[in-house]
């Protein structure tokens, strides 16, 4: 109800209705409004404030309530006082008009003690405007007091910020957000889930302007029987549920390229936009970041979607990026081709020690007429059992310099894209890391599988299963390699001393 009347009803936006009339009922900002306080009933009064911080946090309704708490007046936001002058630096931001604020600044108050300028956005004066204040703001009249506010004090002039007095106002946090936003619905009648408040708080960004706007558009939701739920809010903001956020981090850890695709389909079909997906994602990710390190290259990723002309395609390939660098058995899997598949079979099969096999193949000799009258049958188990390999004792350790220079000799097209890797061996793996799917594909191609075999076997370097991995090889030393997995990946490089 607005003053003087009992039956006209309050028609005000509710940010309006429920602004702090003074120091004392500010939420949020107890670090500033004490220290204000404390000075006025001291009578120290300063020429100049500044005023710094998030948009929405109260700077400017603090900088109104100071204006009437330094003239003792009752604050009055309908009446404007004729010694408290507001000032949109933004439009008014030209060295004509701070001239004519320096020469009115001469006269003295009308009806209060002090004279007060409030300057909104200050920081949008231009520089000569910044020139022309200065000596205003030095050496002012003893009734005139300046209010300074702006959301980016790091555009001001040293000049001007060394001869105020600085307080930097904090974004709300989500704890006192909820219980103001709580206060205003309980005295407003609104009926609304202790989950759907959170939600609104956390979408207001520390801003109460902007959490107390949203709880105002979406009042008209609700009635006694009908609470705004956390659903609606989502809706009215056009936002993905909670379920789908932790969908799509579930498939992008678990590399399913498929269920992000899906998922994002949805989403789209919903008509909500990427920015907005991207968003919610970065928010789950910052409340979960201290337990999944692993989602730091994802979170820096999702800051680009807003900046992107196509968002939608960059949320896309931001979430299958990793899938497209998976560790090489699902990677193998996932390629349609089927002589990769069956590659991936035959050097996941267990092989036989080679010292076996000739055991086996002296324990069972060939008779010597069988073997004229079924030749063909002789040489089939022949060719079956006898090794590929020499024997171990035999068999030359692998080198990979040695298996390098011998593809840039014989296979050159190979050989430059070998020479991009890196790789390691044991018995039987050789493990070649690519750097990136792309070189990983393209060895594990039906043109390329069987030429690194042979050239094994050319070296002497014996039967080796081949498996390619898409990304760096890991640094051996377990200290780097534990800040790698936290940064997300890295390369192990030597450093010599020339």
């Amino acid at each position: 109800m607005t003053k003087g009347s009992s039956d006209v009803p309050d028609t005000r936006a509710l940010y309006r209705k429920y602004r702090s009339k003074s120091l004392a009922e500010v939420v949020g900002q107890g670090h500033i409004t004490d220290v204000l306080q404390r000075a006025l009933k001291q009578g120290k009064i300063a020429h100049a404030y500044l005023f710094t911080g998030p948009r929405g946090v109260g700077k400017t309704s603090i900088a109104r309530i100071m204006a009437h708490e330094i003239n003792d007046l009752p604050y009055d936001e309908i009446t404007q006082h004729p010694d408290i002058i507001e000032i949109d630096a933004a439009s008014n931001r030209r060295i004509d008009d701070i001239r004519d604020l320096r020469d009115k600044v001469r006269i003295a108050p009308v009806a209060a003690k002090y004279k007060v300028y409030i300057i909104d956005e200050v920081h949008m004066l231009t520089g000569e405007s910044f020139n022309a204040f200065l000596k205003t703001l030095e050496e002012p009249p003893e009734h005139v007091v300046f209010i300074l506010a702006t959301t980016d004090a790091h555009k001001l002039p040293v000049t001007i910020t060394s001869r105020t007095q600085r307080y930097g106002f904090r974004s709300i946090t989500q704890e006192d957000a909820c219980a103001h936003l709580r206060s205003i619905a309980t005295a407003e009648g609104i009926t609304i889930d202790d989950d759907a408040l959170a939600l609104i708080a956390r979408h207001g960004d520390g801003s109460f302007r902007d959490s107390i706007s949203l709880l105002d558009q979406l009042s008209s939701l609700s009635d006694k029987a009908t609470p705004i739920t956390r659903a609606m809010v989502e809706q009215v903001l056009g936002m993905p549920s909670e379920d789908a956020v932790t969908a799509l981090l579930a498939a992008h850890e678990a590399h399913d390229a498929q269920g992000i695709i899906a998922t994002l389909q949805l989403l789209g079909q919903d008509g909500i936009a990427a920015p907005i997906v991207a968003s919610q994602l970065i928010q789950a990710i910052r409340e979960r970041i201290g337990g999944s390190p692993q989602l730091i290259t994802l979170l820096d990723d999702l800051i680009e979607v807003a900046r992107s002309p196509r968002p939608d395609i960059k949320l896309l390939t931001v979430l299958l990026r990793q899938t497209a660098t998976t560790p090489v058995k699902y990677a193998a899997s996932a390629v349609s081709a089927p002589e990769l598949k069956t590659l991936e079979e035959e050097a996941l099969k267990p092989k036989p020690k080679e010292a076996n096999i000739r055991k086996t193949v002296a324990a069972a000799p060939v008779p010597q007429k069988e073997q004229q009258t079924d030749t063909t049958k002789g040489k089939e188990d022949v060719k079956e059992q006898k090794p590929t390999t020499r024997p171990q004792s035999d068999r030359r350790a692998f080198d990979w310099d040695t298996y390098v220079t011998h593809m840039k000799e014989h296979h050159v097209a190979l050989s430059s894209i070998l020479a991009k890797c890196k790789a390691e061996s044991n018995e039987e793996t050789l493990t070649i890391y690519t750097g990136t799917a792309f070189w990983k594909k393209k060895l594990d191609g039906t043109k390329y599988q069987p030429v690194l075999h042979d050239v094994l076997r050319e070296l002497g370097m014996g039967e080796l299963a081949i498996e390619t991995i898409p990304t760096t090889m890991p640094p051996k030393d377990s200290q780097a390699a534990a800040i790698a997995a936290i940064m997300g990946g890295g390369e192990e490089i030597e450093l010599r001393d020339d």
